[in-house]
Parts: C-alpha cells; structure tokens; sequence
C-alpha cells in the first residue's frame, strides 16, 4: 500500500500540469536585466512615420478616461498572502510624456490611457474600479447594495478594489454578480466577493460553468507556455520591455476561484429586476467568448458592452492558442445590440473606458462591428483570388474611417494574424501549394537552408546587410533557420535577439511586442526555469468536473509506448459517490461514469479533496503516505505499467531553439 501511494503521487502530478489554463498567463520567473539593444534609426524612422499617419495628440479619450474620477491609490500594489507580489501598478509610472523610441508611439498612447487607474463614477448609479487588474469591476447600485459585474481575475484584486470602492463609497453589501463571460478575468476574483455576501445572486450566461471550467484544459501546457510570451510575463517593466498588453496592463496572477450561477441567462431580450434595477440582456455567444452576455439598463440608459466590443481591435485568433472565433457572428451581435439598445446614451465595458453620448456610442459600435465583417469579407475575397494566409495578411489595409479610428487599432488583436484567422476557419493549415503539404520539420530543414545559403558564416554576413538597413522581417526569418541548424552559435543567436527587438519596439500590438522581446529574452537567456503554479488554481479546479481531468490522462497516453497494452481501472471518488471508469486498448484511453467494471485491473478508491490535492501539489509525500483518503484493490504492478505510459508534459519547453 506504500508503495502504491507514492506511485500514484508521482503519476498524477506528472499528469495534472496541463489541467485548467485559461486567459491567464503562467506565474512569471522574476525579471532580471532584458539586456536589449538600443532602437536602430530604422526602427525610429518607423515609429515616426507611425505618428505622422494618426493624431496622437487628440485628447477626447484621455478626458474620457479621467471623467468622473473619485479616487486614486496611492501605492496601488496588491500581493499574496505570503508577500509575494502579484499587481504593481507604480511599476508602470514610466508611461508618461512623448513616446521613446522603443515603443511604436500608438501603443504608448494605449498603455498611458490604461495607467489611469482607480475609483470612477460613469453615471448615477453606476461606478467602475479600474487599474486593479487586466479587466474592470463595475458596480451598480441597487436597492439595498451593490450590483457587481465581472469580479476580476484573482480573490487578492478583487478584494482589494473592493475595499477601496467601500472607502468612497460605503459598506454597502453586494446583493448580485454578474458574469459577463467565461473568461477567467471576469470571474476569478469571486469568491472575495462572496465571503462576505453569502446570500449574493449571480447571473451568468448559459453555458458559464462548462466553458468557464473546460476551455482549454486539454490543451493547457502549450497554452499556458505561450501565454508567458503573450502577455511579457518574464519581461521588465520599462521602455525597452512590457508596457501593457492593450486590453490592459497585463493579467493578474493569484489564486482565481469561482461560484456556480443561481440564475442563466439564455435568451436574449430577457428582462430581470435585480435589486430594483431593472436589466435587459442579450445573449452573444460564440462571440470574443464561447458563453458571454451583455445588458441594457434602460433607466440610465447604459449599455454594457462587456468584452463584445472593447478600444481596440480584439482577437479573431488569440496568440496563446484557441479556437478561431466567428468574426461574421461577432460583427453581428454587435448590430444586434445597436438595434436593440438604440437610445443608449452611456456605454461602459469589461476592459478600458467608457464613452458618453449617442451619437459618439454608434458610431463607436458601428466601427467595431464593420472592423470584424471587413475582415471576415476581406479575406474570402483575395482567397477566392487564390491568395494564401500571409499573402492576404500583407495586402490587407482597413478603410481610412476604421484605420483611424483608435478602438480599430491593433492593440491587442491585429489585422495581420486576424486576416489569417479567418482564413484558417474556412480553410484550415493548408494554403493549397503543394509544397506546403508536407514540409520538412524545422531542424531538417534549416540545416538545409544553411547548407544551400552557403554555411553560417555566409549567413551571419548578409544577415547583418540586411539588418544595417532595416529588413527585420526577413533577418528574423534567415537567422531563425540558422539557429535552428546551429542552437549554439552565439553571434547567430544575440543578432537575433536584436532583430527581435527592433521587431518588438515597432510592434503596435501589445502581444506582438511581448512576443518579440521574450523571444529576444530567451534567446539571451534561455527557456525559463518554471511555469505553472496549479496550488493557486485550487478553487477553481474544486469546480471542474472530473471528466476534464480524465481526458487529460488520455491525451497524456504515450501512442507508441501503450501499442499493444490493455488495461480497465475504476476511479472511485468516495466522498461524492462517483465512479470513473478508465479503458486503455488500441493505444487510445476511454473514459466513461456510472457502474465500476467488474473486469477492473484494479480499483482507485480516493476522495475529490485528495485528488485535487494530487493535482495542484498540494499534497505532500508524507501526507499520502499515512493518509486514510485513499486505497486501491486488485493489481498495483498493473497500476504502475499503466501510468509508466502517461508522458510528463514540458511546461517551459524551448520557443525560439530547438
């Protein structure tokens, strides 16, 4: 039986690392010196010609953002219990003044707008916590307390924007929570809202909890590794690395949780009175979430737009890795909501600041929604001209009136990879060229371009010509395959770094630019040395169904290792009275509930609380060992073959090296 608990022990937390990733990145290693170059006159030249083409001088939305200001944190830096930190916004007070060189000078005018941070009054009755994390809090008053919306990423933000709304504002109790989606920014930070408001109504679109509690569990590892490159979660906070992420500062990373809906919206024009105040919703999903909800309060006529539209371009496609979302079903929710919420004269939203007036809200909602069906229309067009993914990326140009518009710009999605994202929703990988169809790998390859190119030394040479003048792009596309055949060639290597650099200074996106500088950080420094920290997660992973973390095991299975092996084993959970059942034949693992096969090679019998221990880590070896929460029946040398063929993921494995 020892024996058997320290199997068990190893197996499931070498599986459990890809359980429950979501918008949020991994917990960042701590950042030393970036060590990046300084930016080349090219990259300068280009950031200039950036200002020149749009008025960054126009004030209307710096007003915007500071209008109805109550309050400001001193010293707005929010961490664990242990001490560790987890929100710093002082860390972002160098985004004041004129752009540097650096920084594409559109994205800076983003990241100065989302450092205005606090206690803001939107309307009568209406208020907004900003600046506390990547998303916001909305708070509407009711009769007898606080109406929340979308209660942050983490228990740690959100208990602190909370306190910090009660100081202005009063010990008002919060009678109702609204998910707007099922994105873990909006929903994380519940249950701080719910330790003092245990009779809290929460309202959430249909599908919340299956969403909310799946996306991406399959897939979490590769995810989860390149949301540290996505969101700059290694880079400095500083002119030469991560100033924001467009959509906000940057993802909070604590302990999120979260709390089943009392109460599904499923139905848009639903008409509830919550608290006295009286909401009309819309039901959008599929949209920028696969469950998300918006709704109108048609006595201040205010419409939450929630994440269905935002100020700036979104993503079609999100650089972590996801679904491609639909851009014609996004573009016509948006329509939707104009013509069900036509007198809306105040618009507030999950993320960023709100708009005031009619006419200026329409055609904000007009922009947003011909952005995402000019791309979708777009690129059907030039495909049907037999044009591939990156050749339709280098062609298309949005309109004058939506390229100037500032909600339009690509902050955070970008046209570029969203072109090439609808295109993968109708086409998929291939772009018709047969030498496409099965490429050589990357190593194989570069080894061959080297080759052909006439050795790295003939590379690096031209490699350098052509960044003395600018051509980034292709640098970063010749010194890719040198470094792929060559991972130890340090000149190759640190120009390439460079190159990325410059790329990243001239990056409009926030993600782009994260991209690029961790890859320059990486090149310089070398993978990182942890990702994950799942014992955060724990409250949320309480509420995912077994079933996900199942699947995990099967897609954990080693095809080649598992030929020819068979095995049946039951998961008894004893303290929800549930059994699972694992089949492993034909190399492919099967799982299903109900009745305990009688043919079991053996029986697991083991509390939830235990298994979730398993997962997060949570649990320690003398624990298991001595613990009464768990036991097994039948063959434990059937139980160790079994789990010798479930593959350990690599939660920090290599980018930009082989």
């Amino acid at each position: 039986m020892l024996r058997f608990r320290l199997i068990l022990t190893m197996a499931l937390t070498g599986i459990a690392l890809t359980a429950c990733q979501n918008d949020t990145p991994p917990d960042s290693v701590t950042p030393g010196s970036q060590g990046n170059t300084a930016a080349t006159v090219a990259t300068a030249a280009a950031n200039q010609a950036v200002s020149d083409a749009l008025d960054l001088d126009d004030p209307r939305d710096f007003e915007d953002a500071r209008r109805g200001l109550i309050a400001t944190p001193d010293n707005l830096v929010i961490t664990m219990d242990d001490g560790t930190p987890l929100w710093d916004m002082p860390a972002y007070d160098f985004i004041q003044g004129d752009a540097p060189s650096t920084v594409n000078p559109s994205l800076w005018r983003q990241a100065k707008l989302n450092n205005i941070h606090g206690l803001f009054e939107v309307t009568e009755g209406i208020y907004q916590l900003r600046g506390f994390d990547l998303s916001n809090i909305s708070l509407i008053e009711g009769n007898t307390g606080w109406i929340l919306v979308d209660p942050l990423t983490t228990r740690e933000t959100a208990k602190a924007a909370l306190a910090f709304a009660r100081e202005h504002l009063g010990n008002k109790p919060v009678t109702a929570v609204i998910f707007t989606h099922s994105h873990i920014d909006h929903f994380g930070g519940v249950l701080a809202v719910l330790e003092a408001n245990n009779a809290t109504q929460i309202y959430a679109p249909v599908g919340f909890m299956e969403e909310a509690t799946s996306e991406n569990v399959l897939a979490g590892i590769p995810m989860g590794r390149r949301s540290m490159y996505m969101y700059g979660s290694q880079l400095e906070r500083s002119p030469r690395g991560h100033v924001g992420s467009g959509l906000g500062k940057s993802p909070a990373m604590g302990s999120p949780g979260i709390a089943a809906p009392t109460h599904i919206i499923d139905t848009t024009g639903t008409t509830l009175e919550i608290d006295g105040v009286e909401f009309v919703f819309q039901n959008a999903p599929g949209s920028e979430a696969p469950a998300e909800l918006t709704f109108y309060l048609p006595q201040k006529k205010a419409f939450c737009g929630a994440e269905l539209v935002s100020r700036n371009m979104h993503n079609l496609y999100t650089l972590r890795g996801a679904k491609v979302r639909d851009a014609v079903k996004w573009s016509d929710y948006i329509d939707e909501a104009m013509q069900l919420f036509p007198d809306t004269e105040v618009y507030f939203g999950s993320h960023h600041w709100p708009l005031w007036g009619n006419a200026d809200i329409i055609d904000f909602l007009k922009k947003q929604r011909d952005g995402y069906r000019y791309i979708h229309d777009q690129t059907l067009r030039l495909a049907s001209r037999g044009m591939t993914p990156n050749e339709i990326a280098e062609a298309l140009t949005l309109p004058q009136s939506l390229r100037t518009s500032f909600p339009n710009r690509g902050y955070y999605g970008t046209l570029k990879h969203n072109a090439k994202a609808v295109y993968q929703r109708y086409f998929g990988w291939y772009d018709g060229n047969p030498a496409n169809l099965d490429p050589l790998p990357p190593e194989p390859a570069a080894r061959r371009y080297i080759e052909m190119m006439g050795g790295a030394n003939n590379v690096m040479t031209r490699a350098q010509e052509y960044y003395d003048k600018g051509e980034y792009r292709w640098v970063a596309e010749v010194l890719n395959h040198l470094v792929f055949a060559q991972p130890n060639h340090e000149q190759a290597r640190e120009l390439l770094a460079s190159t990325y650099d410059q790329l990243g200074y001239q990056a409009e996106s926030g993600p782009w630019r994260d991209v690029y500088l961790t890859g320059a950080l990486e090149l310089r420094a070398g993978k990182p040395s942890q990702g994950t920290n799942l014992a955060n997660a724990a409250d949320l992973l309480r509420a995912t169904p077994l079933e996900n973390f199942f699947q995990v095991i099967a897609v954990s299975i080693n095809g080649p290792k598992a030929d020819g092996a068979a095995f049946t084993f039951n998961f008894e959970i004893t303290d929800r009275g549930e059994t699972h059942v694992l089949q492993l034949e034909n190399a492919v693992l099967h799982h299903r509930t109900g009745t305990a096969a009688a043919d079991a090679n053996a029986t697991i019998h083991i509390t939830h609380e235990l298994f979730i221990k398993l997962l997060t880590r949570q649990a320690n070896l003398r624990e298991m060992l001595f613990s009464d929460d768990i036991s097994l029946q039948g063959s434990e040398l059937d139980l160790v073959r079994f789990f010798a063929l479930i593959d350990r993921p690599d939660e920090v494995f290599s980018i930009v090296t082989p």
